[in-house]
């Protein structure tokens, strides 16, 4: 079972690099970039084709669902920040916050961190277990392993958003087609997460548009474009790339049982 058993006071930095070491399985530790590591670019040839130390990234053609759409289905792991947001800026980009984002992000305290805390991740953000893309012809759910089995929906019906979300963890998401990509339109967050270990904030006005990609059968590409006015003076563009873990399944990981790690963090919020 996988638990949070800390018995000393620790800085921030070091528990949450312990926190990634206990809590995801050996096939599913990733680094704090969310990044895939290095040997995974080695490529996959079949049983027993990798090359380097650990698994290469499968690689293959791209499923394709029966009426001809990318199929983005399937076991990930990485896809968003973790450590650092910025570590996933495009060519060109990046963040400039607003004083009042400045001040909040100045104040965060590791011991605040809502996934620290077993809430969710929001968006981009992501935890660093695995988690799996259900698509149907209507819906794309992700469920996550981490914190607390949450799963996020993004309707692929045609409809528009609603006129009046409630404000949520994972927003009001849209998508729709844009060839081989399924760009994903999302509003009506609540002001609660954070988008990584450092704490960049965000207000209820953020706004996020991801392009998925799923150039071969290993690799998800998703970049987000990241609008919040309040926080931040202009929108800036992030990438992170998934990778698919072929075998394996999601297990039960029920962050709040034995919970004991928030009280043991100290000082600000920082990279593990």
């Amino acid at each position: 079972m996988k638990k949070h058993l800390v018995s000393s006071v620790m800085t921030a930095g070091a528990l949450a690099a312990a926190l990634l070491l206990l809590h995801a399985p050996a096939q599913s530790q990733a680094p704090a970039d969310g990044k895939a590591p290095a040997d995974a670019k080695a490529g996959f040839k079949g049983k027993g084709g990798g090359k380097g130390k650990g698994k290469a990234r499968p690689t293959g053609p791209t499923p394709k669902t029966a009426d001809g759409k990318v199929d983005f289905s399937g076991l990930w792991n990485n896809g968003g920040p973790i450590g650092d947001v910025g570590q996933g800026l495009l060519p060109g980009e990046t963040i400039e916050m607003t004083p009042a984002g400045e001040a909040i992000f100045k104040s965060q305290l590791s011991k605040n961190d809502p996934e620290a805390n077993c809430l969710p991740t929001g968006v981009p953000r992501i935890a660093p277990y695995p988690w799996r893309i259900l698509q149907t012809a209507t819906h794309i759910f992700y469920l996550f392993e981490g914190n607390i089995h949450s799963f996020r929906q993004i309707f692929i019906d045609g409809r528009p958003h609603d006129k009046d979300p409630d404000p949520t963890w994972y927003g009001d998401s849209i998508g729709t087609w844009d060839g081989d990509t399924m760009v994903v339109d999302t509003i009506g967050f609540n002001d609660k997460f954070w988008f990584d270990f450092r704490g960049h904030p965000h207000s209820q006005q953020l706004h996020t548009i991801e392009r998925l990609s799923r150039p071969d059968l290993g690799t998800l590409d998703i970049e987000t474009q990241i609008i919040d006015p309040v926080d931040y003076k202009k929108p800036f563009k992030i990438k992170f790339t998934a990778t698919l873990m072929p075998t394996g399944e999601l297990t039960e990981y029920i962050c709040q049982e034995n919970q004991q790690d928030a009280q043991h963090l100290v000082g600000p919020a920082g990279l593990p």
